[in-house]
């Protein structure tokens, strides 16, 4: 039987919607069995959503910080390139040092493959983040297009993938579900 205590490398990723919605609710169970979790997230930057107010009710135990600049490219994106970048540092090592503080038995960084796929952050950068950690952190990593070496080297995977998505149907997203 495998060691309860040895923390894992969880990888969500996929097409599909709901890497951030699993990776918060291990975020909630740890907090039912009194952890300490710490949330960066990267990218997801100046939208106001639920998960944000939601996460704040489970404070102290839960300490989130969203450091992104937003969607790099997309909707309503002004900012140059650098300024993504410079934000994706700050959250690099925002984590490295709440991985080496070893206060949070569980740490979630929230969108950073696809920080990693834009080149927001570079391999060198996650893996400092992976060295970093003690044998009995648990450290999830969420975001679409994860690299194969991030997956490979990962206790578990899962793969989000869309099946149907409401928005084919011209149903925009919701407030409650979706954001």
């Amino acid at each position: 039987m495998a060691e309860a205590s040895k923390g894992l490398l969880v990888v969500y990723t996929g097409d599909g919607k709901g890497k951030t919605t699993a990776a918060l609710g291990m975020c909630v169970r740890a907090v039912g069995y009194d952890w300490r979790v710490c949330v960066v997230q990267f990218v997801k930057g100046s939208w106001k959503y639920g998960e944000l107010k939601g996460m704040r009710k489970l404070e102290p135990l839960v300490e989130l910080h969203v450091i992104g600049e937003g969607f790099v490219g997309i909707v309503d994106d002004e900012k140059d390139f650098e300024t993504h970048c410079r934000a994706a540092r700050e959250g690099i090592a925002l984590a490295l040092d709440k991985i080496k503080a070893d206060q949070y038995p569980l740490i979630v960084l929230d969108e950073l493959n696809v920080a990693l796929d834009l080149g927001l952050v570079s391999r060198e950068d996650v893996e400092s983040l992976l060295s970093a950690r003690t044998e009995r952190q648990h450290l999830v990593i969420t975001g679409r297009n994860a690299p194969d070496w991030l997956t490979e080297r990962a206790d578990l995977v899962t793969e989000m993938k869309e099946i149907k998505h409401p928005y084919r149907k011209g149903i925009l997203a919701q407030k409650g579900i979706d954001w």
